[in-house]
This record gives structure tokens, sequence and C-alpha cells, in this order.
């Protein structure tokens, strides 16, 4: 497995981007970002040219137009970040972590499903790894 690359802040936003609708071309990618940033349009293609350095981004060429994707996945990042979150707090922070977390956002019906079921199948791999 190859080694995740630091992604900012700021090229978050643009591999949200890339995550939402693929490929993309750089003004698709400059128009959407728009919406949401003030940032200028160079900005925006500096972030997508350093993500393509990272190998976080790839593109094809079609034409004189470039078509950019994303090669790496959303869930992928998402635990590459929070294993790096985990890593600077001690163990016993996770319960306030998570916590804050829940109460931070606003969760679906769906989601708060997902999240007891996940938190159930973990606590009963852990009774099984128990000995008696």
């Amino acid at each position: 497995m190859r080694t995740m690359p630091k992604i900012s802040e700021a090229e978050w936003e643009v591999m949200k981007a890339l995550w939402e609708k693929s490929p993309q071309t750089a003004n698709e990618i400059v128009e959407m970002l728009s919406l949401r940033t003030r940032w200028q349009r160079e900005t925006i293609r500096t972030l997508i040219n350093r993500l393509v350095q990272k190998k976080a981004v790839a593109f094809e060429k079609e034409g004189r137009q470039h078509h950019y994707y994303p090669l790496i996945a959303e869930s992928a990042c998402v635990k590459a970040e929070t294993r790096s979150l985990l890593r600077r707090f001690r163990v016993s922070a996770i319960e306030p972590m998570l916590a804050a977390l829940v109460e931070e956002q606003r969760l679906s019906e769906e989601q708060m499903t997902r999240l007891k079921e996940m938190l159930d199948g973990k606590d009963s791999n852990t009774k099984r790894r128990q000995p008696e």
C-alpha cells in the first residue's frame, strides 16, 4: 500500500469537489469552488497542481483540456486523517472526542443507526477476544 499524501485543508476542498463529481476540468473545479470559497482562479489551479504532484489527483488529456479525477478514495483519506488525529491524542481522549464530534454534527437517523451498529459490532468483537 502506498503512503497517503499529506493533504492541506485547502486541498481537501478540491478533493471534495472531485469526490462529488469526477472527472472535471480545471474550469469546472474553479466554478464549483468559487461558489464555496472566495479563492481566485489561480489559487484553485495551484491547489489542483499540488494534488497532481502529490499523486492524490491525476488527469486525462482530451484535446486541450485536462480532466481531473481523484486517485485516492474519500474513505481512505478520512481514515488516514483519523489515524493521524488519534496518534496526537491520548487513548483516554477518544470518548470525549467522539462525543464532541456527535454533538457538533447533525446526524440523520440512518447515520445514527450505522454508528450504533458499528459500536455494537466493536463491543461484540471485544467480548469475543477477551479470555474467560
